[in-house]
C-alpha cells in the first residue's frame, strides 16, 4: 500500500516545499506516493516522486482516458510509465465536479496513511482525511500559520486528533514509525551487505503472493531443507520474502 500526500489546489510556497520534501523522502525510501493529479499539492507530490525515481499513483475523478486538468496531461502520462493512473469511472467519463469527492475514498483506501499538507476549511483533502479515518488509516497533518486560510483545515485536523508533522526530519520518522515501515531502510542495508545468491532468485521465482509452505518449497527446489531455510532467512532479512505464519512464505 502507498502513502497519500494531498492538499489544496491553491498551494502556498510553504505547502509546495513541504509536499516536495515529503514526497521525495517517501520515494527514496521505496514508498509509493498516492495523490489525485489535481493542481497544487497533488501536482508537486507526483512530480517530486517521479523526480526522485519513485513510484506514484494518481486517482482520477474521470475516465483514465480523460486526464484532468489539462495542464497535468504530460504529468499523467509520465505517471502511467512510473506507477499508474486509476479510476472507478469508465472510459469517456468527463471530469465532473460530483466525481471528485467519491474518488477521495480510493486515494485513502490505497494508502496506509494520509498526509494533508495544506487545506482550507472546505478543501477536498479534508474529505480524503475523513475517508481515511473511516477506513482505519493514520492521518497526518502539517501545521501552518493561524493567519493563512490554507492552513485552517490542517490545524483543525490536528486539534481533532491527527498526528502533527512538526519538522522535515520528524516528518519521515513519524510516518515510518507510526506505519511500522522502519524495516525498509534495514532491508536496503542488508541487500548491500549480503551478496546476491543465484539460488535466491530461483527460490523467488517459485513464490508469489499466495503463501507457500516451506515443505512445498523444498520439494519444488530439490535442495536440502537446511539450505532452503537458511536461504529463506537471509531473503527475509533482505525484504525479498515474508513469512506469513506456520512456515509459509510469500514474496516481500
Amino acid at each position: 500500500m502507498g502513502r497519500a500526500v494531498v492538499g489544496t489546489r491553491r498551494a502556498s510556497a510553504y505547502g509546495r516545499e513541504v509536499a516536495n520534501t515529503l514526497a521525495t523522502e517517501l520515494a527514496r525510501n521505496g514508498i509509493t506516493v498516492v495523490s489525485g493529479l489535481a493542481l497544487g499539492i497533488d501536482t508537486v507530490a507526483h512530480q517530486a516522486t517521479l523526480d526522485a525515481g519513485g513510484r506514484t499513483l494518481a486517482v482520477l475523478g474521470s475516465g483514465v482516458d480523460q486526464l484532468y486538468p489539462q495542464q497535468n496531461r504530460r504529468l499523467g502520462e509520465a505517471i502511467m510509465r512510473n506507477g499508474g493512473v486509476i479510476s472507478e469511472y469508465t472510459l469517456g467519463v468527463r471530469p465532473e465536479a460530483r466525481n471528485f469527492p467519491p474518488r477521495n475514498r480510493i486515494i485513502s483506501g490505497l494508502s496506509r496513511g494520509v498526509v494533508v499538507v495544506e487545506a482550507g476549511q472546505k478543501s477536498g483533502a479534508l474529505i480524503t482525511a475523513k475517508f481515511a479515518l473511516e477506513q482505519g488509516r493514520e492521518v497526518f497533518a502539517v501545521p501552518g500559520s493561524i493567519f493563512h486560510p490554507g492552513s485552517v483545515g490542517c490545524n483543525e485536523l490536528i486539534r481533532n486528533g491527527a498526528t502533527p508533522l512538526l519538522s522535515v526530519d520528524d516528518m519521515l520518522t513519524s510516518i515510518l514509525d507510526e506505519l511500522n515501515l522502519t524495516r525498509i531502510q534495514d532491508h536496503a542495508a542488508a541487500r548491500k551487505q549480503v551478496p546476491a545468491d543465484p539460488l535466491e532468485q530461483a527460490l523467488l521465482d517459485q513464490l508469489s503472493q499466495e503463501p507457500s509452505h516451506v515443505d512445498d518449497i523444498v520439494r519444488r527446489s530439490a535442495l536440502p531443507p537446511q539450505q532452503i531455510t537458511g536461504l529463506l532467512a537471509i531473503m527475509e532479512l533482505k525484504g525479498l520474502v515474508r513469512q506469513v505464519g506456520s512456515m509459509r512464505f510469500v514474496r516481500g
